[in-house]
């Protein structure tokens, strides 16, 4: 499922130039524009230490997500994302699984939108991510994961498909990092760092 969904992602982009000429109704200053579709969080392979020696491994996990964009003018859009919370299996080095935990990522993104009056429409995007740890089960005790702010890139195309309506891609890379503590005792930090790929349906209003 994770790698369908990023080549989804990566053949919107790439074939995105190849339609970027034909005319189509543009997203224009003062638009809002609401896409629900799903999400697909995959954390780089070394997620950190904990105890000194003992590597992490956060595991990967998809679900149903929006976001919404305000147009501030035809090429500057401001977006939020958001999801249904995300549930990952923690497993260490040498142990196998030990846990695992929920989050919510919530981003907000200033996007540039390169072509607003081409069909395909590309765009990328810089922003401030939180997120957010909840219900994290440990075999080993009382496991927390500390919240956490950074920084995400993205990179996206919106395919109209009419006045109204457009089907989107995006990947996005978010810097997500955490403080480890177990049965209250810090013992280290997950280094989450994920691709986080999206694909859906658009509405403009």
């Amino acid at each position: 499922m994770q790698l369908r969904l990023r080549n989804v992602v990566l053949a919107c982009l790439v074939t995105s130039g190849a339609f970027a000429a034909a005319p189509a109704a543009a997203h224009e200053a003062g638009d809002w524009l609401l896409k629900a579709g799903v999400t697909h969080v995959k954390p780089k392979s070394d997620n950190g230490d904990v105890l000194g020696n003992v590597q992490l491994d956060v595991g990967n996990s998809t679900r149903p997500s929006f976001t919404l964009t305000y147009m501030a003018t035809r090429n500057i859009g401001v977006e939020l994302l958001g999801a249904f919370p995300f549930k990952h299996d923690i497993g260490a080095q040498g142990v196998g699984n030990i846990g695992s935990t929920k989050h919510l990522p919530p981003t907000l993104s200033l996007q540039w939108h390169f072509l607003p009056d081409a069909r395909v429409q590309p765009y990328v995007g810089v922003g401030l991510n939180y997120t957010t740890f909840f219900s994290t089960k440990s075999s080993l005790g009382d496991l927390d994961l500390a919240d956490s702010w950074g920084l995400a890139g993205q990179v996206g195309v919106d395919v109209k498909l009419n006045e109204r309506w457009f089907l989107n891609a995006d990947m996005r890379y978010i810097d997500i990092s955490s403080k480890v503590k177990l049965n209250g005792q810090r013992i280290g930090k997950a280094q989450i760092d994920p691709w986080v790929a999206t694909v859906g349906v658009g509405y403009r209003f």
